[in-house]
């Protein structure tokens, strides 16, 4: 594979990316090649928005129960931590392992068995007696989720070519961020009307309609020279990224020289070392590394990692100052962070239209910057509740930066990778972007310090996600080029409509 000379595309042998993000268009729709399910499109779409919204909401909406789950179940702080933890860890080390099987088996599906996995393990979640039951079904929730994440988008870049790719994953972008960011108001009505075990109940509902969506999609994309999955690199995979994220979130409970954390952190970030000259050697590696070779999906998964680590500290820390320094509810507080979910929703499909005629670069350069600033806004809040005066326009600037940046990003980086290897490439953004949040998050007690929550504390996490959305602007700015648009293409070729 070569790199692109413009930045938003590469060769690897299999396919052909330009500069719309038409990744593998070539083999796709070439005789025997992989059907590319343009009857179909439509339906994908609304099945890629069902399924990674499922996921989206489940990972945001059970914070606003935790209160009412530990009261019924017990167990106190640990069950309750647990809770979010089991299904982030089992979500963001498994993510990657299951973009190689959607690249090898079929994208359809993996969709499938991942959401049937999740649904199970839905009602488990909403039936359990214990503690440790809810825990262990939370986790096999993540499971579920890593099977889906990955595949759903790569149908959406198989079914679609040029700038209706472009609309389509701005549309996708706009469910799947919605859905993360809407949690906490949906879980807040729904623990406050009718309670917690609802919750579950409320994000396996969609899969309900989505199964019998998925039965209609007739095409599937997948890797046919792949022979294998790489079941060591799987192996590095999670017990790297596991060990690590179990260590890190341990540490704000046990301390960082517990025994538990030093050897979770030595045994990930051991993991981790081994793997990366392991899938230089193996034939049919894990995350192919020459991926890394097009400067799109180089550049675009470093500002993943600035960009959503901000946002998963924003997440954390600003619902929880709401509540606990401004005394709101859960259900006031959810609502006090709808503003960005309302932008996204009304513009990132125009904006996927726009990045696709014009190039993603000051899209993704001049998006996180303007968050940046949005979050800066939020230093003006203290003591007293001053909503509208500082956290509503912070939070609406915030959504406009994030709205410009999303769907430039997606399409920047699955743009850069062949189409049979775009469950792979899906996977390894998804993973950086979750990874991160996590990270932050597990991190969330160092940067507020020992006061725990305050306003001195939540403005030190206001400096460190404006600093890391800035970051991340630059990155895009410095290193993303827009494709050259001065021949026509395939995907030009290919009627959008």
């Amino acid at each position: 594979m070569t790199d692109g000379a413009d930045g938003s595309g590469a060769s690897d042998g299999s396919g052909a990316s330009d500069g719309s993000g038409a990744s593998g268009s070539v083999d796709a729709d070439r005789p025997g090649g992989p059907a590319p399910l343009h009857r179909d499109r439509r339906v994908v779409l609304v099945v890629a928005v069902l399924a990674t919204f499922v996921v989206g909401l489940d990972s945001s909406v059970v914070n606003v129960a935790l209160p009412s789950i530990g009261r019924e179940l017990g167990g106190g702080i640990v069950v309750q931590q647990w809770t979010v933890d089991a299904y982030l860890v089992t979500l963001g080390a498994l993510i990657l392992v299951a973009g190689s099987v959607s690249d090898l088996v079929g994208r359809v599906r993996v969709v499938t068995w991942g959401l049937v996995l999740f649904g199970l393990a839905s009602v488990a979640c909403a039936i359990a007696p214990t503690g440790g039951v809810l825990v262990g079904a939370r986790a096999v929730q993540g499971v579920g989720g890593a099977l889906v994440t990955p595949s759903s988008l790569a149908l959406v870049i198989a079914a679609y070519r040029g700038a209706a790719r472009a609309r389509a994953i701005g549309t996708w972008t706009a469910w799947s961020s919605a859905s993360v960011i809407a949690g906490p108001v949906i879980g807040g009505v729904v623990v406050d009307s009718i309670g917690w075990r609802w919750v579950f109940v409320l994000t396996a509902a969609p899969i309900a309609v989505t199964i019998p969506l998925v039965r209609r999609v007739t095409g599937d994309v997948r890797a046919t020279d792949r022979p294998a999955i790489d079941v060591v690199g799987a192996g590095l995979a999670v017990l790297g990224v596991g060990a690590l994220v179990l260590g890190l979130i341990e540490q704000e409970r046990l301390g960082w020289a517990s025994p538990l954390v030093v050897v979770a952190l030595a045994v990930g970030v051991g993991a981790l070392a081994v793997f990366v000259p392991w899938e230089r050697r193996v034939a049919a590696p894990l995350l192919p590394l020459d991926l890394f070779r097009a400067r799109s999906f180089t550049v675009g998964n470093l500002t993943t990692l600035a960009v959503y680590g901000a946002l998963g500290l924003s997440g954390f820390t600003v619902t929880l100052f709401l509540q606990e320094v401004w005394g709101l509810s859960a259900w006031l507080a959810g609502v006090a962070t709808l503003p960005p979910t309302l932008v996204l929703l009304g513009f990132s499909t125009t904006v996927g239209r726009w990045s696709g005629r014009t190039g993603p670069r000051w899209f993704m350069a001049g998006g996180p910057v303007l968050a940046g600033l949005g979050v800066l806004v939020m230093l003006g809040a203290g003591d007293r509740p001053r909503y509208f005066a500082t956290v509503f326009p912070g939070m609406l600037l915030m959504g406009v930066g994030l709205t410009l940046m999303v769907a430039p990003l997606t399409s920047a980086v699955l743009g850069s990778v062949a189409e049979t290897r775009a469950g792979v490439g899906s996977a390894v953004n998804n993973a950086v972007a979750r990874i991160a949040s996590l990270v932050l998050v597990a991190l969330a007690g160092v940067v507020l310090g020992a006061d725990g929550m305050s306003v001195g504390g939540f403005h030190r996490a206001v400096i460190v996600m404006a600093a890391l959305l800035v970051a991340g602007g630059t990155v895009s700015a410095i290193g993303i080029r827009n494709p050259r648009r001065d021949r026509p293409t395939l995907a030009d070729a290919v009627p959008s409509e």
